[in-house]
């Protein structure tokens, strides 16, 4: 079959009289997007710390949602699985509240029982105090300002009403907006789980025409980053959490579960489980328990020390070749400017920073 005859392309129109030269209109098209880009982030910013954390659990999460994804495949609308999905991350968060706040419900009763006693009869003198350096003068000190009903009276007092309104008022707004950057974290986590591949490649056809293959190795070695810091602080913390719980139920540490689950939570920042078993074990001590609060104390150096020094490095710096001291300045600068959203942020910028250096000092076939 014989192709038609090639007809000559059309001349570019000509410029409308005034026009800026192409150069000008490049710089023009420049700022224009610079400033849109600004304008849009600071319409955002009061959720881009809500979008971050879609986007870590999303990345933290996608092998196994692929892996799900491969053995159902999604229908046309693909609304089931990214639904599930993100309904369990939610439960993963919201149960342990639910839990702690029965908790906190079932010793309300006991902490009014003790207000009463104290602004009746005041606070009694610890037995421990007795027991460690200088307690003859602590004792007598809390003999003299505490122990009388009117120095009950007069801590109580001291928290007047305007001030625990202007507490309890604080603490509602807060959750208010915590509860509403939640919500949408998780309903923009359903976005990226159901629009993940499209998602997927739009970032790296950006970054490989802003930055060429340079840019492609910085953003994977990121989610490398991000994969390590998940597995090296939220599983680690997890298992700390579990194994010092077991130590806290065997030496008689009231409320095992719940203090077992708030030093998960500090051991995924480093430093922060001595904190929490170094209480348990002063809780054990003020009772009288000696022995047990030795080995709550031992045991919890022990896990720690081994976490913080063997599992962790391990699991951080193995997936992105990244030194554990790296890996800890991330973490640490990383909280104390972001805050719990720097733990993984703080390793990824990190993570990136390494690669460009290895790539400026070593050469692009060696970081790659």
């Amino acid at each position: 079959m014989p192709l038609p005859p090639r007809t000559a392309d059309p001349a570019p129109a000509p410029p409308p009289p005034g026009a800026l030269t192409p150069r000008a209109q490049g710089v023009a098209r420049i700022l224009l997007v610079v400033g849109l880009a600004a304008l849009g982030l600071w319409v955002l910013h009061p959720f881009l710390p809500a979008l971050a954390w879609a986007v870590i659990l999303a990345i933290a999460l996608w092998p196994l949602y692929a892996r799900a994804e491969r053995r159902w495949p999604p229908g046309r609308h693909n609304l089931l699985l990214p639904s599930l999905f993100t309904l369990g991350v939610a439960l993963v968060f919201l149960l342990p509240l639910v839990v702690l706040g029965i908790e906190a419900a079932r010793e309300a009763h006991d902490v009014v029982a003790l207000a009463r006693s104290a602004e009746q009869t005041g606070l009694p003198v610890p037995e421990v105090l007795s027991r460690v350096p200088f307690g003859a003068q602590a004792s007598a000190w809390w003999a003299a300002n505490l122990s009388h009903p009117q120095a009950g009276a007069d801590l109580l007092h001291h928290l007047d009403k305007s001030t625990a309104l202007g507490l309890s008022r604080s603490l509602g707004a807060q959750i208010v907006r915590r509860s509403v950057l939640f919500g949408f974290s998780l309903v923009a986590l359903f976005f990226l789980f159901r629009d993940g591949k499209l998602v997927t490649a739009q970032v790296l056809t950006a970054s490989a025409r802003l930055f060429g293959p340079r840019g492609e190795r910085v953003a994977r070695q990121m989610v490398a980053s991000v994969h390590g810091t998940v597995d090296g602080l939220v599983l680690v913390g997890l298992g700390v959490g579990v194994v010092l719980g077991i130590v806290y139920y065997f030496a008689g540490v009231p409320h095992p579960v719940l203090l077992g689950a708030l030093t998960a939570v500090a051991a995924m920042i480093p430093f922060g489980a001595p904190l929490v078993f170094g209480a348990a074990a002063l809780v054990l001590l003020a009772a009288g328990s000696v022995v047990p609060a030795a080995v709550v104390v031992v045991a919890g150096f022990v896990v720690t020390f081994a976490a913080d020094h063997f599992v962790r490095p391990a699991l951080i710096g193995g997936t992105t070749q990244l030194p554990f001291l790296w890996v800890l300045l991330g973490i640490l600068g990383g909280v104390e400017t972001f805050g719990l959203l720097g733990l993984f942020l703080g390793p990824a910028v990190m993570a990136a920073l390494i690669l460009l250096w290895r790539e400026f000092t070593g050469g692009d076939a060696q970081a790659a």
